[in-house]
């Protein structure tokens, strides 16, 4: 589980439950899901009421979320964090002697914008699959790029998903639609030098109390409770 410990990660285990077979297939065979999502139909409001708006994307690139933000006439942003985050030359040591990742070095690579930029962050499911290390780091970043008043939306993982659920890649499909893309690693891809990608796993599951502490510094947060396991939050900075 990358640079978690082994006792943390046993402790995790025994929060999770089963995954759903169904879900599990469907992410094996690369099948693309659809799933309604209270969170984006709240934000599609002021994606589709306003012009101009600067949005940040944090996926794999998915041409079908730039072709539609294009079409109402924003301006969209894609950066992976999760595969920026396998980089090899990220692994330090930490005061105990603990591999662990360079956050200053990620983040002197990775969102690298002027304060203020974005009115909109599609955050998704990262804060779930990525290290430890980073996630607070990267928030506190969100919050510096985004304009007050921004919208960020992000899912988190319920402790019944179990600890193989998928990592999904999100393309909107409509107003409250999104169509979920497995992320399956390509054989080659992880033989390329310089990482050590390999499949992308949950890493934690955050109660709302955590979930509220890592936005705490955001003016208001909302929560959707979904019925596949997901709890959608949108914040506003």
């Amino acid at each position: 589980m990358g640079t978690l410990d082994r006792a943390r990660d046993v402790h995790i285990m025994k929060w999770f439950r089963s995954s759903s077979g169904a879900e599990s297939a469907s992410a094996a065979s690369g099948q693309r899901l659809t799933r309604r999502s209270s969170g984006m139909g709240e934000l599609w409001r002021t994606l589709s009421t306003q012009e101009g708006l600067c949005v940040l994307d944090i996926g794999n690139t998915s041409a079908k979320n730039i072709q539609l933000f294009t079409e109402m006439g924003h301006k969209v942003y894609s950066e992976d964090l999760l595969i920026a985050a396998t980089e090899r030359d990220l692994i330090i040591e930490d005061e105990n002697g603990h591999p662990t990742l360079d956050v200053k070095k990620f983040l002197a690579e990775n969102l690298t914008y002027e304060p203020g930029t974005f009115d909109c962050v599609l955050l998704w499911n990262l804060p779930d699959y990525l290290e430890e290390a980073l996630v607070k780091p990267v928030v506190d970043r969100l919050w510096s790029v985004m304009k007050p008043g921004g919208m960020l939306l992000a899912f988190f993982h319920t402790r019944d998903a179990g600890p193989d659920a998928p990592c999904y890649r999100f393309h909107i499909a409509g107003k409250d639609s999104l169509e979920m893309q497995p992320m399956t690693q390509h054989p080659e891809f992880a033989k390329r030098p310089g990482r050590f990608v390999g499949k992308f796993r949950l890493q934690r599951v955050f109660a709302n109390r955590h979930i509220e502490n890592l936005f705490k510094d955001f003016k208001s947060i909302k929560f959707f409770l979904a019925r596949d396991n997901i709890r959608e939050a949108l914040v506003v900075r």
